[in-house]
């Protein structure tokens, strides 16, 4: 299996996970229209509304997306007494997998985000709000609720948008109490004072965050990288997963080599609320009982989903496993390389202290024994490639009829198999100038050959290389498949 099939595997594990969320809510509200004129009182566009939408923001706007991923959610927040926080408590009780504890502070007005667009274009964002820490009567009864709750989630989020909700000791006290239940601190962090966040597991800040809080540049990867592990060092933190934008993100750890995710969104119409998305992807993750690896990996896929849809968006088990089996098919063709690719990736590879494998052959419909082959040579090093006959040297070795499948057929199904680290082309009737070329150090063929009779074996041999005989499956052979198809 490749490592997106893998994933893919994986993605039921967040259906029925729980997860409790406690945080800043808000009320996401966008404008659409169009602009096709200036305004004559000021140089700004006139934007002709079409349409309005709301819906929940902030830390609601996590559990959305944790609802959307098929994962079920205690949510505790707190809200003014207005027709924004009743549209909000309205919100959160048509979701049958959310159980709301939303808090009223007569004294607060309940946040909403305003956000006028025309077509895929932002063109203001208006905010109204109360930013101070909640009444301590309603923060002892959120601190109470959501101690309460801790005995029935493996994973708590604390969606910090520094409105009020967790200030004043009540982030340090959760993170307090989850420790000592045993469960799971994830933190989307805000503001750059990261001390109240002590002992959390993982924290989730963008690449302009990491920054503000550590006073460290963090323009390259290997820049944010040494700004997560001192902001780890000066707060005990388990793990860093840095969002860094067209960067992809970066999951730093103490004492283990940094993971770098490449962006995977292929246009990026909108950002707002991606942190949520990955907040929520990686706290579904892990109360699924994934790893933070697969659960980082996770988090990066679903985030290329909401970055290229317009609005507050979520993004779904569904979206995730097709956008999953679409990088599969486009990772198997790009481990189809031509000779000059080839070598580039061998030069990566050896440098990294791998054994090159190689085999050759025609791969013309792919059967049992070719499996077995590929298997047994992959055993033998630590990365193998496939040399493929081209379609005109298939036709010179088995007749005018051949091959049944063409080479890139050929070369796209080798790739996806995950034994394959890389499949290349070749026209001659034999791999003796590739071999020549890529000097692997394990030449494999099947036992039906000798060493003698192994093409390329005196050259693999006199630079110290190994020749394996694979051991053959009996009654396995494409000209037989061929005959009894024909027959």
């Amino acid at each position: 299996m490749t490592a997106s099939s893998t994933l893919t595997a994986q993605v039921d594990r967040l259906d029925g996970a729980r997860v409790l969320c406690v945080g800043d809510v808000m009320l996401d509200r966008f404008v659409y229209g169009n602009v096709q004129r200036i305004s004559p009182e000021a140089p700004i566009p006139v934007l002709a509304v079409e349409r309005e939408v709301a819906m929940l923001g902030g830390a609601g706007n996590v559990v959305r997306n944790l609802v959307s991923l098929g994962a079920e959610s205690c949510f505790i927040s707190v809200v003014g007494n207005d027709a924004a926080g009743r549209e909000i408590t309205s919100l959160l009780a048509a979701e049958s997998r959310i159980e709301p504890h939303v808090l009223i502070d007569n004294a607060r007005r309940t946040t909403i985000k305003t956000r006028f667009v025309a077509a895929t274009q932002q063109l203001l964002r208006a905010d109204r709000e109360t930013i101070s820490a909640v009444a301590p009567e309603t923060a002892t009864d959120l601190l109470r609720r959501a101690t309460q709750a801790l005995s029935d989630h493996k994973v708590l989020v604390l969606s910090d948008y520094d409105k009020g909700v967790l200030r004043d000791g009540g982030t340090e006290t959760l993170i307090a109490a989850a420790k000592k239940s045993g469960t799971t601190i994830v933190v989307d962090p805000k503001g750059k004072q990261y001390g109240r966040y002590r002992g959390a597991d993982i924290l989730t800040p963008n690449r302009r965050e990491l920054s503000e809080a550590t006073g460290l540049p963090t323009d390259t990867l290997d820049l944010a990288e040494i700004a997560a592990q001192a902001l780890i060092a000066a707060h005990e933190i388990g793990a860093v997963l840095v969002t860094l934008s067209q960067d992809g993100m970066l999951l730093v750890r103490p004492g283990v080599d940094a993971i770098h995710l490449p962006a995977v969104a292929r246009e990026v119409f909108d950002v707002s609320g991606a942190g949520d998305t990955v907040v929520a992807t990686l706290a579904a993750s892990l109360a699924g009982g994934l790893s933070i690896e697969t659960a980082a990996a996770l988090a990066n896929i679903a985030a290329g989903i909401v970055v290229a849809k317009i609005g507050t968006a979520v993004a779904d088990a569904a979206e995730i496993v097709t956008a999953l089996q679409t990088q599969e098919l486009a990772q198997d063709e790009v481990k189809v390389l031509g000779q000059a690719k080839l070598l580039e990736a061998i030069a990566r590879w050896r440098r990294a202290g791998l054994k090159i494998g190689f085999t050759n052959g025609c791969f013309d419909l792919l059967h049992p024994g070719h499996i077995s082959l590929l298997s047994q040579a992959r055993a033998a090093c630590d990365r193998l490639i496939v040399g493929l006959n081209s379609d005109a040297s298939v036709s010179r070795l088995k007749g005018p009829t051949r091959p049944i499948q063409n080479e890139m057929a050929r070369a796209v199904v080798l790739a996806s198999l995950a034994h394959v680290d890389a499949v290349t082309l070749f026209a001659e009737d034999t791999p003796l100038a590739l071999i020549t070329a890529i000097r692997p150090d394990v030449l494999v063929k099947g036992a039906d050959y000798t060493k003698e009779t192994v093409v390329g074996a005196d050259v693999v041999e006199s630079y110290g290389g190994q020749v394996v005989l694979a051991k053959l499956t009996p009654g396995q052979s494409t000209t037989a498949m061929v005959a009894k198809i024909s027959g």
